[in-house]
């Protein structure tokens, strides 16, 4: 799928999309936000100020896609720190996560309703592939929504390393990952694409 985005003249960026593309991203996008969940607001009483408040959850996620899109915010990059310093960064992370998670989950929801959105009233006007054309604010929100989705597709193909993605390329055509990774290098090329065009 050769679509890439181009900068558009006083910011933003446009794609030329046919119908199987525009498809394939807004079924991502739909996944991505029943794999994220309703809000607060959803369960919340109807005072304004205790959904403010809510305090979000403090485990990590037991589902290994929410990990990697919500991990924790303290962790040693070494690896094995000693037994009191792992229950001090646990204990951080709990603390950090229910103040925070429940910021970070409206906000990857709203940038794949962007997204979906934006999907939903292309034209084609008849033609092979629509012209979608971003504004600076929908670019950066097209950009964080698909790095979500690479997030979540690299978790599921349990890619940790750029090694691990180097291998995708040579996967035969019958092994079932396959249309999982040509998505996940596809959305790679178009997320590159959309980082070019903003920046200075």
């Amino acid at each position: 799928m050769p679509g890439h985005f181009e900068p558009l003249p006083g910011g933003g960026a446009a794609v030329a999309l046919d119908d199987v593309e525009i498809s394939i991203i807004r079924s991502l996008a739909v996944q991505l936000l029943e794999l994220i969940g309703p809000g607060p607001a959803e369960d919340a009483p109807d005072d304004p100020l205790a959904e403010l408040f809510a305090e979000g959850p403090s485990e990590p996620p037991a589902d290994p896609v929410l990990r990697r899109l919500f991990p924790d915010a303290y962790s040693d990059p070494e690896g094995a720190p000693g037994p009191k310093r792992a229950e001090e960064e646990r204990a951080y992370s709990a603390e950090f996560r229910r103040y925070t998670e429940n910021d970070l989950r409206a906000g990857k929801r709203e940038n794949a309703l962007a997204v979906i959105r934006s999907l939903d009233a292309l034209d084609s006007g008849g033609k092979e592939a629509a012209l979608l054309k971003l504004s600076p604010g929908e670019s950066q929100q097209w950009l964080s929504a698909l790095n979500d989705l690479r997030l979540a597709i690299g978790s599921r193909l349990e890619i940790t390393d750029e090694d691990d993605s180097d291998l995708l390329y040579h996967l035969p055509d019958e092994d079932p990952r396959k249309p999982m990774v040509m998505a996940y290098l596809w959305l790679g090329g178009l997320q590159e694409t959309l980082v070019s065009t903003l920046m200075p």
